[in-house]
């Protein structure tokens, strides 16, 4: 995918500047909302020490491991977002929303008795990551972050290591950043 061009619901947000702190250090973040308004994203590789039981405990059996709610993001930490993986892609359920490919918002009302023949895989999230109008487009400008498409497995596989996946995936100059060592010093 071409690391230019517009920002675009679907696309991945890969940290830069690795070592520097912060939350959003070596993140990974998935917009799943892009609008005059704002753009909106969910952390992936962040886990919340939130007890699953707290927040969607229907959705406990078909969560990808590791079983758990994900921060996704510091932004409106009451707000509850679950993306799934519909079980038939070529006729998804009514309460999943496409985002990409096979991944898309299940509305966390959804049935819990339909759950389990209606998606293959679910992940939690709690809060946001979210940029007002132009603060996204700026922090690309100064090259805060990559820019890639996002796959299933991105989102519904091992969080550890994702970013350095992610990283790599994507190639060229881009992938390099994947071999920075957690103790810069070391560099």
């Amino acid at each position: 995918m071409d690391h230019a061009g517009a920002v675009s619901v679907g696309q991945l947000l890969v940290a830069t500047q690795p070592g520097r702190g912060g939350y959003f250090d070596r993140s990974v973040v998935l917009l799943i909302e892009h609008q005059a308004q704002a753009t909106v994203g969910l952390c992936l590789n962040v886990m919340s020490e939130i007890p699953v039981h707290n927040v969607l405990s229907d959705f406990t059996e078909l969560m990808s491991p590791p079983v758990g709610v994900f921060e996704g993001g510091p932004v409106n930490e009451d707000v509850v977002v679950a993306l799934g993986e519909p079980g038939s892609p070529d006729s998804p359920p009514p309460g999943w929303e496409r985002i990409s490919g096979d991944i898309g918002v299940v509305d966390v009302n959804f049935p819990s008795e339909l759950l389990a023949t209606s998606f293959t895989q679910l992940r939690v999230f709690v809060g946001l990551s979210a940029w007002a109008p132009g603060q996204l487009e700026s922090e690309l400008i100064r090259g805060s972050w990559f820019r890639t498409g996002a796959r299933a497995e991105d989102v519904f596989g091992d969080p550890g290591g994702l970013w350095r996946r992610v990283l790599r995936r994507m190639g060229g100059t881009t992938g390099r950043w994947s071999t920075w060592t957690d103790q810069p010093s070391n560099n």
